[in-house]
Order: structure tokens, then C-alpha cells, then sequence
């Protein structure tokens, strides 16, 4: 199993688990209607980023069928927060279906990679545990299917809520 309170670090970023005090710092970074666009939404104060931090740091949902993992993506040479990694698990592991995944890099860590180094080194995680892994895009959000791609994924012919789904190679 992955785990899910444990960080890992990759080539420039330490990957850290969500925590409900990240929303302070994380809040000003992600406060950007363009982060928005392609999965709807507004960006959340900082309040309400500590609320649902603090959901999701308990790593499982309400009704206990999914696991939760959430990661700050750090980049160790500035020590700054540019953005999250997730993974969603069935509780009931691997045979009880894919793991989905999902990626957010504020603006100004754009255009350098993180998101694909971050997204690559949580898929390969999620496989050697036995995971098949999905991701969802949105059909125009073309920098996040560079990532998916990245990350080992193709698309497939499956749209959910007009996302395609992305999945590895194993599936």
C-alpha cells in the first residue's frame, strides 16, 4: 500500500502530505480563477482551504469506500509551495478498481515541469503498490494531457462529466 501520511521526494521537489496547515501558505498561491477553468470552481479562502485541508487529511472519506492521498509539491531549492498532487483509492485496494489521480501547479510554477515530475513520480508509486491509475481532463485542457502523458498515461475513449479518462498502460 502507498502510503498516504508518508512524503517522498523527487529530482527538485519534496512531496509532502497534506496537512490543514498548508492552507495558510498554499491559500495565496492557488487564489486564481485560471487554476479554474477547465474543473469549474472558484478559488477557496483561506478558511475554507483550512476546512477542507482538514477533510481531507483524515486520508479517507465519510463513508470509508475511498482513501484519500493529498501532497504539497515543495521545490526544495526555494522552499516554496507551488502546488498538490492526489490520489483517490478504493479502500478496498487494488482489485477493487483504479486509482484516480489528479494535479494543480499555480501559475507561477508553471511551464517548469513540476506537474509532470510530480505526477510521474505518484503514478510509478501507485503501480509498483499494484494500482492501475486514471486520471479525468478536460478535452481542452491541453497542459494537463501533456502531464498525463508524462505521467504514462493515454487517453481512452471513455468521457465522464466531459472529461476523458486517462488511463496506464495496464488497463
Amino acid at each position: 500500500m502507498i502510503g498516504l501520511d508518508q512524503g517522498w521526494r523527487t529530482a527538485r521537489l519534496d512531496v509532502e502530505p497534506l496537512s490543514e496547515a498548508h492552507a495558510a501558505e498554499l491559500a495565496p498561491v492557488l487564489d486564481d480563477p485560471a487554476l479554474h477553468e477547465f474543473i469549474g470552481g472558484v478559488p477557496l479562502s483561506a478558511s475554507a482551504l483550512a476546512a477542507r485541508y482538514a477533510r481531507l487529511a483524515t486520508r479517507r472519506s465519510p463513508s470509508g469506500d475511498q482513501l484519500w492521498g493529498n501532497w504539497v509539491l515543495r521545490v526544495r531549492e526555494s522552499g516554496l509551495a507551488v502546488g498538490t498532487v492526489q490520489a483517490t483509492l478504493p479502500a478496498g485496494g487494488p482489485a477493487a478498481g483504479p486509482a484516480e489521480v489528479a494535479w494543480v501547479v499555480a501559475r507561477a510554477g508553471q511551464g517548469r515541469g513540476y506537474a509532470k515530475e510530480a505526477a510521474r513520480s505518484l503514478v510509478g508509486r501507485l503501480q509498483e503498490a499494484g494500482w492501475t491509475v486514471i486520471a479525468h481532463i478536460h478535452p481542452g485542457h491541453l497542459a494537463s494531457q501533456r502531464v498525463a502523458h508524462a505521467a504514462g498515461l493515454l487517453p481512452t475513449d471513455v468521457i465522464h462529466d466531459g472529461e476523458t479518462r486517462w488511463a496506464s498502460r495496464d488497463t
